[in-house]
């Protein structure tokens, strides 16, 4: 018998229900959230790349796609589609970054990855009221809300346990994760990655107002070749559909912006989060511009300020990756902690606890 290495038989408390196991700290209900924002992001490509229209789409319209891709080269549905797939890509790229909250943040108790998903959370949950505005609601978007919310709401309620007891509650967004160094590669490519997010932020603001309100930009009426007034000729629901698209767009695009920003603003880079700002980027970036070709809205003043943030983004993705040197300097501060930590006496099991969790913490 092997008594040198025993092995641990885990045990069960059987007083745990069945639902309570599987929910257990939160993070697999917010996990489930990104997933399906991810499922929701990739049928809506599926839709635009099939050309499809859902039936409350024509249902609320009372005319045929057919019948709309008869006038003017098929630009009104084209159009249409342009920012469903753009809001698909948006979709992917938060779903992608929640996904590493999940899994490696909000999983060490980390307060600020907490905060990232209720605010962020916050902006992308109540862009589906702007509908109250242009006066379109879309049934299945409500009822991909009405599932997706109460699993956010009840991770965030669960995953609140995970945090430190003494708490600084937003304020823990205020204080960067690291020195934020200009002259570094590093720093450089924070740099660029802060300013595309705060950027994403402040355009998908506008795009929701705009889009909820006026709607179009003289880029798009351009494009279009119709007026808003020609287009309530055609049929007075075109443009509330149009508005439902832009708004939606908008708003996600200002949710992920918020969500790239507080990220790169409060963690140290390491590889998996610069797996999942690279999976973003593309998802998001290449959605955004690469639908404009097909359907030849080639505009300079309207792809210029898209091209701009992708190429900053693409500068800072590069500077961000972790290289060797990288790595093995963290590990080689983290190793120095813990020696520190041996030479230097506790006071209390608390202070030892303390020490670990931000050994931890440092280490990502």
């Amino acid at each position: 018998m092997d008594t040198q290495n025993p092995k641990t038989v885990p045990t069960i408390d059987n007083s745990i229900g069945m639902l309570a196991a599987l929910i257990g700290d939160g993070r697999s209900l917010l996990a489930l959230v990104a997933l399906g924002l991810v499922l929701s992001g990739i049928f809506a490509l599926f839709l635009s790349a099939t050309g499809t229209f859902l039936p409350h789409d024509l249902s609320f319209l009372g005319m045929e796609p057919r019948t709309l891709c008869d006038l003017h080269q098929c630009r009104i549905v084209h159009f249409i589609f342009h920012d469903r797939v753009s809001f698909g890509g948006t979709l992917l790229a938060i779903g992608t970054l929640y996904l590493w909250l999940v899994a490696f943040p909000l999983r060490l108790g980390e307060e600020w990855a907490w905060w990232t998903l209720l605010l962020s959370g916050i902006v992308g949950f109540l862009n589906f009221l702007t509908y109250l505005i242009y006066g379109y609601l879309d049934s299945w978007h409500g009822v991909a809300t009405a599932g997706l919310l109460p699993l956010f709401l009840g991770g965030i309620w669960k995953t609140h346990g995970l945090l430190p007891a003494q708490r600084k509650g937003w304020r823990s967004l205020l204080q960067p994760g690291m020195p934020i160094e200009l002259t570094t590669r590093m720093g450089f490519g924070r740099i660029c990655l802060l300013f595309v997010g705060a950027g994403m932020a402040l355009a998908g603001s506008v795009i929701t107002i705009l889009g909820s309100t006026v709607v179009f930009v003289p880029q798009d009426i351009t494009y279009l070749g119709f007026t808003p007034a020609q287009l309530n000729a055609i049929n007075l629901h075109l443009v509330p559909l149009i508005a439902h698209d832009r708004a939606g767009f908008g708003g996600g695009l200002a949710c992920c912006g918020l969500t790239v920003l507080l990220i790169v603003w409060k963690t140290r880079p390491t590889l998996a989060l610069w797996q999942a700002l690279l999976a973003g980027g593309i998802m998001g970036f290449g959605c955004a511009i690469g639908v404009h070709y097909p359907m030849h809205y080639l505009i300079v003043s309207h792809l210029a300020p898209a091209w701009a943030g992708a190429a900053i983004y693409a500068t800072g993705i590069i500077c961000l990756f972790p290289s060797s040197a990288d790595r093995n300097h963290r590990e080689d501060t983290l190793n120095k902690n813990h020696q520190k930590q041996r030479e230097k006496p506790l006071s209390s099991p608390k202070t030892t606890h303390l020490f670990q969790y931000k050994v931890l913490r440092r280490g990502l």
